[in-house]
């Protein structure tokens, strides 16, 4: 068994937890949709919720079957969700509410400290911590954090803050100091937006095709768009996108230096709901300077894409803590993160460092 802990019960941590008890409902050996049936010995089936936190009055003290269904979660109800018997604790707020959500999140006025959260953790015998808090919520992602590196926890990063990537290097040295094992940062969808993107940049490159100009504009209609709305949230979120991309190109820099690429939200259309609609725009020059041009558009239900490599990288996870691999995972966090510690030059290598990993388990 694979105990998790989720911090932010958005529509993202509603359809992960929908989706676990879906695959239990249909039985162990049903794999459809599911990007790797199983990793070691673990299926999606082996992962149970233990704890959870939120900052919503609508949310906290309530059974986690009731919460994820609350205002302001809009994802739908796709399996008939039994009681879990697990009550979502109150999170820390600090940044993990912008100004303009208040209204919607409908916070807590108290703070909560670290210590509450350690305890819970432990009183829970989380094998993982989940960060699903809102884009821009820096200072609440590191607390939760710190609570995993106290209470002996491992901890997935999935949102863009730089936290297994730290430029810095204190997360990455504090989680191998603690052997406990760490992924992120900002996790990709199971076919988004930046893998669609980094697919078709891949492909100019491989083909000898120089991009001189790209761009990729994202519109959704959850809260997480509406969080968006405001660019000072967006700092991490562009530089993880845009990196995700320019990776994938030879001259990443001069693209860079002229402005000639822009990825990110957009803007925030309430009737699409949980849908994302993506367009990408990709400007190459080919043979003899002659030019190459693609407009695409991508639409997907943006929390089930997120929740499908979750529950992969819940799995690889336990496996780095089952084997007392602390750190980041280098190879696990390349394949499946915007923003891993080392960035693959696309996503076949990306694969086959993910195999590695996998073989040497």
């Amino acid at each position: 068994m694979i105990r998790i802990a989720i911090a932010g019960l958005g529509n993202c941590a509603s359809m992960l937890i929908q989706g676990i008890e879906y695959y239990k409902t249909r039985g162990e050996n049903y794999y459809e949709g599911l990007i790797t049936p199983v990793i070691g010995n673990y299926k999606v089936t082996d992962i149970e919720l233990v704890a959870a936190f939120d900052i919503s009055k609508n949310k906290i003290g309530k059974d986690v079957s009731e919460a994820i269904f609350q205002p302001p979660n809009i994802t739908p109800k796709i399996t008939e969700m039994k009681k879990l018997g697990v009550k979502v604790s109150p999170g820390p707020v600090l940044d993990g509410v912008a100004p303009h959500m208040k209204d919607v999140f409908n916070p807590i006025e108290e703070q909560v400290n670290i210590e509450n959260v350690v305890e819970i953790l432990k009183d829970s015998k989380a094998d993982i911590l989940i960060n699903l808090l809102p884009v821009g919520s820096e200072q609440a992602s590191r607390l939760y954090a710190d609570a995993a590196l106290n209470a002996g926890t491992a901890f997935i990063n999935a949102i863009p803050v730089f936290i297994a990537s730290d430029p810095t290097r204190k997360y990455p040295e504090l989680f191998a100091k603690k052997n406990l094992p760490i992924a992120g940062d900002d996790i990709k969808g199971q076919v988004g937006a930046t893998i669609f993107h980094r697919a078709i940049t891949s492909l100019f490159r491989l083909r000898g095709v120089k991009v001189e100009e790209t761009y990729q504009l994202n519109v959704g209609g959850n809260t997480d768009f509406l969080n968006m709305k405001t660019e000072e949230r967006l700092h991490s979120k562009r530089i993880s996108k845009t990196k995700a991309v320019t990776s994938t190109l030879d001259n990443e820099d001069e693209i860079e230096k002229e402005g000639k690429i822009r990825i990110g939200p957009s803007d925030f259309i309430p009737f699409l709901g949980n849908t994302k609609v993506a367009y990408v725009y990709v400007k190459g020059s080919g043979f003899a300077g002659m030019p190459i041009k693609v407009e695409a558009s991508l639409e997907v239900d943006d929390k089930s894409n997120c929740s499908a490599v979750l529950v992969d990288v819940i799995r690889a996870v336990k496996i780095a803590l089952d084997r007392k691999i602390g750190g980041p995972l280098i190879k696990v966090s390349a394949f499946y993160f915007k923003h891993p510690p080392i960035q693959a030059k696309d996503d076949e290598e990306a694969y086959k460092w993910f195999e590695e990993f996998m073989r040497n388990m």
